[in-house]
């Protein structure tokens, strides 16, 4: 579905994070190559935090912010809440869609003894990772504009605080199933032991296959994400109070969170993986403290050169995602000889070539975005905006 009128007034600093947020997925996965990586390139081994390990996390929050900003008006009246949660449930079941058509189309390696068309059809689809980036994105957002929409921000900061400290419970106080007690190791607790149960082994990362870092008990904290960008675009929407304000309380409110989160790391510890509760006041709180520095950069002082790349990304985010997750391998059917597809040619023909092995490996994912950019300011200019 397009939308070529778009005559919303839109939040600039919104589009502008949401663009950069993009990009940065795309760079951080598709590298030249995983073995020569820079570290803040890379996510945690398992607890703690990289720069590469923020940007899901920031980007499930403005999906918050931009609830507010795109219900708020049509919120009020409930003869439209109907129709509004039929809509959000039909973007949820898309991207779930969505990003199993990847994996069917692009994503998929059977092994040599998997001959023929049918049983290879066959192992893929046994094999087929059913959680994964988009499908948590479609349903923390289906859940956050339910509530958005049937709920005060009262009852949303209790159902936050509830989510995060009931996670924390249930992960660190009930035993695992066959295994014993409740711990937090990658394949030990509770939550792969409920995505092995749910989804078996054959769905899961195909990195791990015993475990899953978008798996389902860990939509309960990625919901708390949400609703923390809701509380804030809530903040933001606000009439009667001065930008300056907005942006004075921004700031304390995410040091606090920033803060809150680092003494809960104590002892449950800031972990991408597990969607950790200390990790969405952690992600949240930096994110906050960002949006604020770019409201009033761009939207308040007005100061807007050169912000649109991102914006180009931002206007399209979901698309901008799945078109850097497939354009490589759609480029790779242009042959270029001794059987290398187009970006490998250019990662061996110029990446490798002109760099050391790292930054070879920068500049190719630094290509990639570029490349992704390229048909996402064709949809800029012809203002034509794609609601998945």
């Amino acid at each position: 579905m397009t939308d070529k009128s778009h005559k919303k007034p839109r939040l600039l600093s919104l589009d502008v994070m949401r663009g950069a947020t993009v990009a940065a997925m795309i760079l951080v996965n598709n590298p030249g190559d995983w073995g020569h990586t820079y570290a803040p390139l890379e996510h945690s081994v398992w607890n703690g935090c990289t720069p590469t390990d923020l940007v899901f996390p920031f980007f499930l929050y403005m999906v918050g912010v931009a609830i507010v900003f795109a219900m708020e008006t049509r919120k009020e009246d409930a003869a439209n809440h109907g129709q509004m949660i039929l809509v959000a449930c039909r973007r949820m079941l898309t991207l779930w869609a969505i990003s199993w058509i990847i994996q069917l189309l692009y994503h998929h390696n059977t092994p040599p003894e998997v001959t023929g068309f049918g049983p290879k059809v066959s192992y893929v689809l046994g094999h087929l990772r059913l959680p994964g980036v988009l499908p948590r994105i479609g349903l923390v957002f289906f859940i956050c504009a339910i509530l958005y929409l049937k709920t005060t921000q009262r009852t949303r900061d209790w159902l936050m605080a509830f989510a995060l400290i009931g996670y924390y419970v249930i992960l660190t106080f009930i035993p695992v199933p066959g295994i014993g007690p409740a711990n937090l190791k990658p394949e030990t607790n509770l939550g792969a032991w409920l995505d092995r149960l749910v989804f078996s082994v054959n769905h899961l990362w195909r990195e791990s296959h015993t475990w899953d870092p978008e798996g389902l008990l860990g939509t309960i904290p990625a919901i708390g994400t949400g609703l923390f960008g809701i509380r804030v675009g809530t903040w933001l929407k606000r009439t009667n109070v001065e930008a300056g304000t907005k942006v004075s309380w921004m700031f304390v409110y995410g040091v606090l969170a920033v803060l809150l989160g680092l003494i809960w790391d104590l002892f449950f510890p800031i972990n991408k993986a597990l969607w950790s509760s200390s990790f969405v006041l952690y992600t949240g709180g930096l994110a906050t403290i960002a949006l604020a520095f770019s409201y009033w950069m761009i939207d308040v002082q007005g100061r807007q050169k050169g912000v649109w790349f991102f914006v180009v990304f931002g206007m399209n985010a979901i698309t901008a995602y799945v078109v850097g997750d497939v354009i490589g391998t759609v480029l790779d059917f242009i042959p270029m000889g001794q059987g290398v597809g187009l970006m490998g040619w250019i990662n061996r023909s110029i990446c490798m070539k002109l760099f050391s092995p790292y930054n070879a490996s920068l500049a190719r994912a630094i290509i990639y975005v570029l490349l992704s950019w390229i048909p996402m300011y064709w949809l800029y200019k012809k203002k034509i905006y794609i609601k998945v």
